[in-house]
């Protein structure tokens, strides 16, 4: 049984249908990327799987349990973290407030507190700022710090929307970077990203999607030799 498993989905915006019955699994302890052009239905998948849009028709099950119809927030205290495209941190609260916002659904402060200390210590810049007002943080240390209060969590599965969108290279390095380390402990990743040839290098498994349907799928280096996703997604 699959960690994730996503079946027949459709989702419709009014009248347009949005995702057009996307079926596709995640292992656990996989890396997993959603690639495609956009427009193609990749942020509808993610915000369906996490209770943020309604589907039509079709079901998505985490860990044998139907969370079709689960509301996004019982979805966090079951084992499940979105980090959003856009990074959307509370601009007006500090870096450590944003983190304990991330806590919401524990209670022990003592455990709060130790996994503050962990996500310190795998961004020591958040550290570094942590009386700093979100909003003024750089566009990295913003999606560093989304990253952050999603484990502050203990997420089994993180899913992540366009990680690298607006930063600069040496950001995107380090981005992935991370993504890899949360995978080497433990946790399991759901990757959307726009930046299909970094995508492709860090994901054991790989599905194409083209206007809401799921075109190909893969293991993620064999995809990068395709000559249909390299023609379409990995030209530079």
């Amino acid at each position: 049984m699959s960690m994730l498993e996503v079946k027949d989905l459709q989702v419709y915006y009014g009248v347009i249908q949005a995702l057009k019955g996307i079926s596709f699994e995640v292992e656990q302890g996989d890396v997993v990327a959603l690639i495609g052009a956009n427009g193609a239905g990749k942020t509808t998948t993610l915000h369906t799987i996490t209770g943020l849009l309604p589907s039509k028709a079709g079901n998505i099950t985490f860990e044998g349990t139907d969370i079709t119809h689960v509301p996004g927030y019982k979805l966090v205290s079951m084992g499940i973290a979105h980090v959003p495209e856009g990074r959307r941190v509370f601009a007006s609260l500090t870096v450590l407030q944003n983190l304990k916002m991330g806590a919401y659904t524990r209670n022990d402060k003592k455990e709060i507190e130790d996994t503050i200390e962990m996500i310190y210590k795998r961004f020591p810049r958040l550290k570094e700022r942590k009386n700093q007002l979100a909003g003024t943080l750089s566009g990295g240390e913003q999606q560093m710090l989304a990253m952050g209060r999603a484990l502050m969590s203990h997420p089994r599965l993180i899913v992540l929307d366009e990680p690298s969108m607006g930063l600069s290279p040496l950001y995107v390095n380090e981005i992935f970077d991370i993504i890899q380390e949360i995978n080497k402990d433990g946790v399991t990743v759901l990757l959307v990203e726009q930046n299909a040839k970094k995508a492709l290098s860090i994901s054991n498994k790989a599905y194409v999607l083209e206007t809401g349907n799921i075109v190909l799928s893969g293991d993620a280096k064999e995809l990068m030799n395709n000559e249909r996703v390299k023609k379409a997604y990995l030209s530079e």
